[in-house]
């Protein structure tokens, strides 16, 4: 069995997802805050099973934009790049079928690990996710994300983008 069977609920969320980012600190004040176009893919070959690009856009124009391989094993993806090394897993506990749940930690800063949770709405179009930083055991960044799925068709816009680029 493959990844698409293995994991169908991360099957329900390929494809493009546009969201807003909130960052809080522990004492729950806002820090930051950006716009994301996530593409989430499980691509029908090549060296990865599934691989999300997110693009980020501040306010005051500043843009990021962030690659993520990941490798498939044992009912999870797992990434392990310049940035960061974790997996992420469906919950079976939750029989429902809506939660995800993620663990990474930085490259290079061992203190820092991240906990991330994903709720995706029943028809597929909204997805909630929250993120709890945590630095030598206690909470340092909460981070809200809300999204709203744009298209399946990861394939057909990427190639817009990579057009209008140019």
């Amino acid at each position: 069995m493959g990844i698409r069977e293995d994991m169908p609920l991360l099957g329900r969320h390929e494809g493009v997802w546009d969201g807003v980012y909130t960052y809080y600190n522990a004492a729950g004040e806002k820090v930051d805050e950006h716009k994301s176009r996530l593409f989430c893919r499980l691509p029908d070959g090549g060296d990865y099973p599934y691989h999300q690009t997110n693009y980020y856009t501040w306010a005051d124009g500043r843009t990021e934009t962030r690659d993520f391989p990941a490798a498939y094993r044992d009912g999870r993806i797992w990434w392990d790049n310049d940035l960061i090394k974790g997996w992420a897993a469906e919950v079976p506990l939750d029989e429902n079928k809506r939660t995800m749940m993620l663990y990474w930690q930085r490259q290079g800063d061992p203190e820092l690990y991240l906990y991330e949770m994903i709720q995706l709405s029943d028809d597929g179009k909204s997805r909630c996710r929250t993120w709890h930083w945590i630095r030598s055991g206690k909470l340092e960044t909460r981070t809200a994300i809300q999204e709203t799925f744009v298209t399946a068709d990861w394939r057909a816009l990427e190639k817009e983008m990579e057009a209008a680029a140019g």
